[in-house]
C-alpha cells in the first residue's frame, strides 16, 4: 500500500473477534463448557501445586519442575478463557489495541516458556535414568532454578520482541480477527505496512523456541528408551519407565497440538476448524496437565490423597 493511501486509512483501535460467531444460538453452551474447562484447569493445577508443596515425598526436581509447569498453565489459560467468556455475552466480541497486544505478550511468554520447560523436564528424566549416580549433582537445587529461570526467560525475550515489532505495525482495517484470541500471524494479515521483518523473526523464533526443544526433548527420550531397553529385568523396565511416561505423554500432546495449529496448511480449513485446533492446544492441553500426571503417578496421586484427606479432616473439626 502506497503511503498516500495509508494515510487516508483509519488506524485501528479495537479488534473484532469472530471465533464462535458462526453459532450465536450456541453461546450459552460455549459458555458454559469454557466455564467447566477453566475452573477445572484451575483446580486441578492448584492442586498439584499444593500437593508438591506439602507432601516431601514430592520434593524432588521432577516435581519442583511439574509445579511449576502447573503454575504456567494456569496462566496460560487466564491469558485467554477470561476475555472468551465474557465475549460470549456480547454481541460485538471486541479488544482494545492495547488489550490485544498485552495478550499477545502474556500468551507468547507461556507458549514459548512452556515449550523450553518440557525440555528441561526431558533433560531431568535423562539424568535421572541414563546417569543416577550423578543426579544429585546435575541436578542440585541451584540447577533446578537456573533452568526453570532460563525457561521464563527465553519466553519473556521472545514475547518481548514480537510484541514489539507487532506495535510497529501499521494496522489501517478491517480489524477483525477470525480468532477467539490475539496472535502474531493474526495481526501480520491485518497489517498494511511491511511485515518481512515480523515474518523473519517470526520464522527464527519458531526454529529457536518452538523446534530446538521440540528436539531436544526427542533426542532425550531416545537415550531414555535405549537405556530402559538395556535394563535386564522386566520389573525394571516398568519402573523405569513409568518414571518419565506422563511427562512423555504431556510431552506428546503439547507439541502435537502446538505443531497442529502452528505448521498446517492455511488452506482449505474452515473457520470452527480453526478455532477446534486452538483450543485444543490453547485450552484443552492446560486441563489434561494435571489430569495425565494424577492418573499416571503413584506418588502424585498419593499426595492429592492425603491432601483431600487431610482437608475433610479439618472441615469436619471445624463442623
Amino acid at each position: 500500500m502506497a503511503p498516500s493511501e495509508m494515510s487516508n486509512q483509519t488506524h485501528v483501535t479495537e479488534f473484532i473477534f469472530l471465533g464462535f460467531s458462526n453459532h450465536p444460538s450456541l453461546q450459552g453452551v460455549f459458555f458454559l463448557v469454557f466455564l467447566a474447562i477453566y475452573l477445572t484447569t484451575l483446580l486441578g493445577n492448584t492442586l498439584m501445586m499444593t500437593a508438591t508443596r506439602v507432601s516431601p515425598a514430592l520434593h524432588t526436581p521432577m516435581y519442583y519442575f511439574l509445579s511449576n509447569l502447573s503454575f504456567l498453565d494456569i496462566c496460560y489459560t487466564t491469558t485467554t478463557i477470561p476475555a472468551m467468556l465474557v465475549n460470549f455475552f456480547r454481541e460485538k466480541k471486541t479488544i482494545s489495541y492495547e488489550g490485544c497486544l498485552s495478550q499477545i505478550f502474556f500468551f507468547v511468554t507461556c507458549a514459548g516458556t512452556e515449550g523450553v520447560l518440557l525440555a528441561a523436564m526431558a533433560y531431568d528424566r535423562y539424568v535421572a535414568i541414563c546417569r543416577p549416580l550423578q543426579y544429585p549433582v546435575l541436578m542440585s537445587a541451584h540447577v533446578c532454578v537456573c533452568l526453570v529461570a532460563g525457561s521464563w526467560l527465553c519466553g519473556m525475550v521472545n514475547s518481548v520482541t514480537h510484541t514489539a515489532l507487532a506495535a510497529t505495525l501499521t494496522l489501517c482495517g478491517p480489524n477483525q480477527i477470525s480468532h477467539f484470541l490475539c496472535d502474531i500471524p493474526l495481526l501480520l494479515k491485518l497489517s498494511c505496512s511491511d511485515t518481512s521483518v515480523n515474518e523473519s523473526v517470526l520464522h527464527v523464533a519458531s526454529a529457536t523456541i518452538g523446534l530446538s526443544p521440540c528436539l531436544f526433548t526427542a533426542g532425550s527420550y531416545v537415550l531414555i528408551i535405549s537405556a530402559i531397553l538395556r535394563i535386564p529385568s522386566a520389573q525394571g523396565r516398568r519402573k523405569a519407565f513409568s518414571t518419565c511416561a506422563s511427562h512423555l505423554t504431556v510431552v506428546v500432546v503439547y507439541f502435537g497440538t502446538a505443531n497442529f495449529n502452528y505448521d498446517r496448511p492455511m488452506e482449505g480449513y474452515s473457520l470452527d476448524m480453526d478455532i477446534l485446533v486452538s483450543v485444543l492446544f490453547c485450552v484443552v492441553t492446560p486441563m489434561l496437565n494435571p489430569i495425565i500426571y494424577s492418573l499416571r503417578n503413584k506418588e502424585v496421586k498419593g499426595a492429592l490423597r492425603k491432601l483431600t484427606k487431610t482437608h475433610d479432616f479439618s472441615s469436619k473439626i471445624s463442623n
